[in-house]
C-alpha cells in the first residue's frame, strides 16, 4: 500500500501547478513520452489505443458517408506550395524545408508537410472533368510537421497525428453544406464518445485558415478556463481550384472552378480528454474511448478458485466489453491505484468472499463509488455503470462550462474574469479587426468563434463603444 500511496503522490495537484499536472499524467498514466527529436513524442500503446479509437469511430462516420480514404507525398515542392498566395504566408513560419538528398543539395527545396492542400489540388486538377466526375470526397490518416516555438505533448508538437479531410464540389451550396456536416459529426464525436461539450461557430476573418473563405470550429473548455480548439472545418470557395486551375464542364457545358472544404481533428483530443476530465488522481476516461473499459481485479488470489474464478469472469466479460484481467503479484491497493491512474471506467473486484456470494464489487472511476452486483447479471449492470458514467461526465463538464461562462460588457469585465475566474467570456463585437486585435492585446483573449447561436447582450461592441454586429465568445487558449 506505501507503493500505491506513494504512486499517486507523484502527480503535482492540479491547483498547485496545472501545467506540471497535465504532464504528469501524460507521462504516468504511459501514454506518451519526449523523443530526442525537439517538440516530437512518442505515443505509447495506451495513448495510441485511445487514437486508434478515436479513428475507428471516425473512419466509420467517413465511410457511410461516401468519403474514401488516399495516402499522399509526405513532401511538398516549393514550387506548388507557392501556387495559392494566401496558404504560403499563413504556414511559411511553421515549415519544415528540405533542402539536401543525400549528399546532393535540391535543385528545388521540398517542404515537409503542414497540410496538404496543394497536394490534393494538383491531383484534382488531373482526375476532374465534368460534373459527372464530382464530388470527390478524400480524406486521409497520416501526419504532418509545424515547426513550433513552444510545445507540449499532444496539445502543439512539431509533428501531430490527424486525419485530413478534402473535397470538391459542384457548387457552393453542397460544399458548404459539406463543411457544416462534417462540424456536426466532430461535436457528435465530442459529446457522445468523449463526453465533451463544444461551443460551434464561425472564426473571424483574423482567424479563420489560411486560403478560406469561412472557417467553422468547435471550442472546447479545459480545466483551468482556458479555451482549446477541438476540430475545425473550412470553406475554401474556388480559392484553391483556381489556384490551380481545377476546372470541370457544369450541365450546360460551360467550364467552371468546383468548390473545395478541408477540414480535421488531431491528437490534441487527447490532451483535450485528459485536461476536461482528469483529477489529481490520474485521468478519467469517457467510457466509449477508453481502450480498456472494465479491468477485473482478483483479491487474495493466492486463495484457491480466485484467479480460475476471475480469469473465467475476464472471458466472460470480453465478448462485451474491452475488459483486462490484473493476475500479477503486484499487492491490490497498488493495482487500485495504476488503473485508477490510467483512467479506467469501471474495477471489478472479485475475492473469495464475493464468489461464495455469486458477487462482484464494480467501483466507478469518475465517483469511486462502490457498487455490489449478482454475477448472474453482471454484463446488464456493467452496462448500466458505463452508460450512467458517460452521461455523468458529460453532465459535469457542460456545468463546467456554463459556471465559466460570463458575459461582459466593458474591458475591465473581460480583464477582471480572465485575470480571477478564467473561462470563457462572451461579449459584443463590432466585427472590426481593430477592436478584435485590441482585445487579445489589452487581456490575452483571443475570439474562439462566432455562435451559431445568436444572443444580443448588448448594443455595443464591448471595445469601441460602436453599434454592436454580433456576441463573440473570447477565451485565453492553447
Amino acid at each position: 500500500m506505501e507503493k500505491a500511496k506513494k504512486f499517486v503522490q507523484e502527480i503535482t495537484p492540479m491547483d498547485v501547478d496545472f501545467a506540471q499536472w497535465y504532464t504528469d499524467i501524460v507521462k504516468k498514466a504511459e501514454l506518451a513520452d519526449y523523443s530526442s527529436v525537439r517538440g516530437c513524442m512518442i505515443i505509447r500503446p495506451y495513448g495510441n489505443a485511445i487514437w486508434e479509437n478515436i479513428q475507428r469511430h471516425l473512419d466509420a462516420r467517413f465511410k457511410e458517408t461516401e468519403h474514401e480514404s488516399v495516402a499522399m507525398p509526405l513532401f511538398i515542392p516549393e514550387s506548388l506550395l507557392q501556387k495559392e498566395k494566401d496558404h504560403v504566408e499563413g504556414f511559411a513560419p511553421e515549415v519544415a524545408w528540405v533542402t539536401h538528398g543525400g549528399d546532393e543539395e535540391l535543385e528545388e527545396r521540398l517542404v515537409v508537410r503542414p497540410t496538404s492542400e496543394t497536394l490534393f489540388c494538383e491531383h484534382f486538377a488531373k482526375i476532374v472533368q465534368s460534373y459527372k466526375d464530382l464530388p470527390k470526397l478524400y480524406y486521409q490518416w497520416c501526419s504532418v510537421v509545424r515547426w513550433e516555438k513552444t510545445t507540449r505533448p499532444f496539445l502543439r508538437t512539431t509533428e501531430f497525428f490527424w486525419h485530413e479531410g478534402h473535397t470538391i464540389h459542384e457548387t457552393k451550396q453542397e460544399a458548404e453544406g459539406h463543411t457544416l456536416m462534417i462540424l456536426n459529426m466532430y461535436k457528435d464525436l465530442c459529446e457522445n464518445m468523449l463526453a465533451m461539450p463544444v461551443v460551434m461557430g464561425k472564426k473571424t476573418e483574423k482567424e479563420k485558415f489560411a486560403g478560406a473563405d469561412d472557417t467553422y470550429t468547435i471550442e472546447s473548455l479545459m480545466h483551468d478556463g482556458k479555451a482549446l480548439q477541438a476540430g475545425t472545418s473550412h470553406y475554401l470557395g474556388t480559392n484553391f481550384s483556381e489556384a490551380f486551375d481545377i476546372t470541370f464542364l457544369d450541365r450546360n457545358g460551360q467550364l467552371q472552378h468546383p468548390h473545395y472544404t478541408t477540414w480535421a481533428v488531431t491528437t490534441r483530443l487527447i490532451g483535450a480528454i485528459i485536461m476536461v476530465h482528469g483529477d489529481d488522481s490520474g485521468l478519467k476516461l469517457p467510457p466509449r474511448i477508453a481502450p480498456i473499459q472494465v479491468v477485473v481485479i482478483p483479491v487474495a488470489q493466492h486463495k484457491e478458485g480466485v484467479l480460475d474464478t476471475a480469469r473465467a469472469l475476464k472471458d466472460r466479460l470480453k465478448k462485451s466489453f474491452k475488459v483486462k484481467i490484473d493476475d500479477s503479484d503486484k499487492m491490490p491497493g497498488w493495482k487500485f491505484n495504476e488503473y485508477e491512474m490510467k483512467g479506467v471506467p469501471v474495477r471489478v473486484e472479485l475475492g473469495p468472499r464475493e464468489i461464495e456470494n455469486n458477487q462482484a464489487v464494480l467501483v466507478r472511476r469518475d465517483t469511486r463509488e462502490k457498487i455490489v452486483v449478482s454475477l448472474d447479471e453482471i454484463e446488464t449492470r456493467i452496462q448500466e455503470v458505463l452508460d450512467d458514467i458517460h452521461d455523468s461526465m458529460l453532465s459535469d463538464a457542460k456545468k463546467h462550462v456554463e459556471e465559466r461562462t460570463t458575459d461582459c460588457r466593458s474591458m475591465i469585465e473581460i480583464k477582471d474574469v480572465l485575470d480571477n475566474k478564467t473561462g470563457f467570456v462572451r461579449a459584443m463585437w463590432c466585427g472590426d479587426t481593430a477592436c478584435e486585435e485590441q482585445i487579445k492585446e489589452e487581456t490575452g483573449a483571443s475570439s474562439r468563434c462566432i455562435p451559431f447561436e445568436q444572443e444580443r447582450i448588448a448594443e455595443t461592441c464591448v471595445c469601441c463603444g460602436k453599434p454592436a454586429k454580433e456576441v463573440v465568445y473570447w477565451g485565453r487558449a492553447y
